[in-house]
């Protein structure tokens, strides 16, 4: 037993080095050096906070990953529910209909995404037909969210499919023998189950979309800039590290806040849903 924990100990060393040194220590060394550059104190993170440009971009981010989010919910949520319900057969195509877009480069799909959406493109086309004329969506938050919604939707319906398969639908059927409807039992009963996985896809997209570089910068326009392109100019082109640093650790530190949030809003549906379900099975 001691020969087999001192191997299970070692053999997760190798893994834990390269999180180490190729993760935590590089954000460890760009949160430090956001806190002593050009002197030590928060004289980084309190210009960041006072400037009003930063404020709207960072207000743009979290309302492009909310808006982003509550699309792949959406249209997610059914996909995901469908799989579910279909035959093997069916479910492996619908499968590989969602894991499609992981088989092409992100680059590719961005550039296609611009053939999409510039004037004169397909959508475009499209639009004009039903009336609104000469639209494009290049350049516009509507297209950045698209082409997000569209790479980050498979981690929606992937995550969302592993909760939902897990539900036992048969409780669907009792409910409906105990006089419930098929709408409401889906509401009052698979639905509530749901949501941890639920919570759990949406924190997933959310976090990612928070991140994204290539496809604002590429579809979007300066206008609609992310902080994650603001962080790439201070970089590049200003060379201000430090101010990088202190973005940085605020996105860091509103994703540590979203996970606490997280944490502590699905562990009340976790206890409330086995309770539903005891209770049920005591009744």
């Amino acid at each position: 037993m001691r020969a087999s924990r001192l191997f299970s100990g070692v053999a997760i060393v190798p893994a834990l080095a390269i999180v180490l040194i190729f993760f935590l220590l590089p954000i460890a060394v760009i949160i430090v050096r956001s806190f002593t550059d050009p002197e030590p104190g928060l004289g980084q993170y309190t210009a960041a906070l006072a400037d009003p440009t930063t404020l709207r971009v960072l207000g743009r981010t979290f309302a492009t990953a909310v808006i982003t989010v509550i699309v792949c919910v959406l249209l997610g949520y059914p996909f995901a529910y469908l799989l579910t319900l279909v035959g093997p057969t069916a479910r492996t195509l619908l499968m590989v209909l969602v894991l499609v877009p992981f088989w092409t480069s992100l680059m590719a799909r961005t550039f296609a995404w611009i053939s999409l959406l510039q004037r004169d493109g397909p959508v475009s086309a499209i639009l004009g037909f039903f009336g609104a004329e000469n639209a494009t969506l290049r350049g516009t938050l509507a297209g950045v969210v698209l082409a997000i919604v569209q790479i980050l939707l498979p981690y929606m319906i992937l995550t969302l499919y592993t909760a939902l398969a897990a539900i036992d639908r048969r409780q669907l059927a009792a409910a409906q023998s105990l006089g419930a409807n098929r709408y409401r039992a889906f509401w009052q009963v698979y639905l509530p189950q749901s949501l941890p996985g639920l919570f759990a896809a949406s924190s997933l997209v959310f976090i990612l979309a928070l991140g994204f570089y290539i496809t604002p910068q590429l579809i979007g326009s300066p206008k609609e800039a992310m902080i994650a392109q603001v962080i790439g100019q201070r970089v590049e082109k200003i060379v201000d590290f430090a101010g990088a640093g202190a973005l940085s650790g605020i996105l860091l530190l509103a994703t540590l806040g979203l996970f606490c949030v997280v944490i502590l809003a699905v562990a009340p549906l976790r206890r409330g849903v086995s309770q539903m379900i005891s209770g049920g099975e005591a009744r």
